[in-house]
């Protein structure tokens, strides 16, 4: 990799005017535990990677979802292998980012000045729980369509604002096409621009406040 980098900047010479990003000073008792972020961010590349090559293929209809599921399950070349990429890429991404607020809170780098980073971090998390929530429906079969009318009753409960909420999920009173575009649009782009912006703001603070060396 350090040749590759090497014969990228002798054409484009970004060692010198990104050298404030490319290169800082580590406090000392950095260890492998604060990789876990990098972990994650890699596996959001990942699951951006797979989606796009997933969306190819997959048809978000109430007619003919299940029946793309199944194209790229059994037809698309690689395609199992790229659906079970990004299946696994969106539990590990989930694990990693609460390993990573596990150690930003045992290593209390969530004080200040670094507040506002740990509510983008925190943001993060919601966000990724959110985009595997509106995946889950994506392959509209039993399961899926029964654990989505399950997780949205529970947010028609919410006092005073709980039916306006679930007609929001749902775009109706039951789960069906119109739900299943709904999540697909949240899936594929809302969720993966806002997750973009958070990860922007909380590298942003990264840079600027620099890491934490822990307790």
């Amino acid at each position: 990799m350090g040749r590759i980098f090497d014969w990228i900047d002798a054409r484009f010479r970004v060692k010198k005017p990104h050298g404030g990003f490319l290169q800082r000073s580590l406090p000392g008792k950095v260890s492998y535990w604060y990789c876990l972020g990098g972990v994650a961010f890699t596996l959001f590349l990942t699951l951006l990677l797979s989606g796009l090559l997933l969306s190819f293929y997959y048809v978000p209809s109430g007619d003919e979802a299940f029946q793309s599921i199944l194209r790229i399950t059994r037809e698309v070349r690689f395609g199992r292998f790229i659906r079970s990429l990004h299946r696994w890429s969106a539990h590990l991404l989930i694990i990693f980012i609460l390993l990573h607020t596990v150690r930003v809170v045992v290593h209390g780098a969530y004080r200040p000045p670094r507040e506002l980073n740990w509510l983008a971090g925190v943001g993060t998390l919601v966000v990724a729980f959110g985009s595997g929530f509106t995946g889950y429906l994506l392959p509209w079969d039993q399961k899926a369509y029964w654990a989505t009318v399950v997780g949205t009753s529970m947010a028609g409960t919410v006092p005073v604002i709980g039916k306006t909420l679930l007609y929001l999920l749902r775009g109706g009173p039951d789960v069906d096409g119109t739900t299943l575009v709904r999540f697909y649009s949240l899936h594929v782009l809302w969720f993966p621009l806002i997750m973009s912006l958070l990860l922007w703001a909380h590298f942003h603070m990264v840079k600027r406040q620099g890491i934490s060396g822990g307790l």
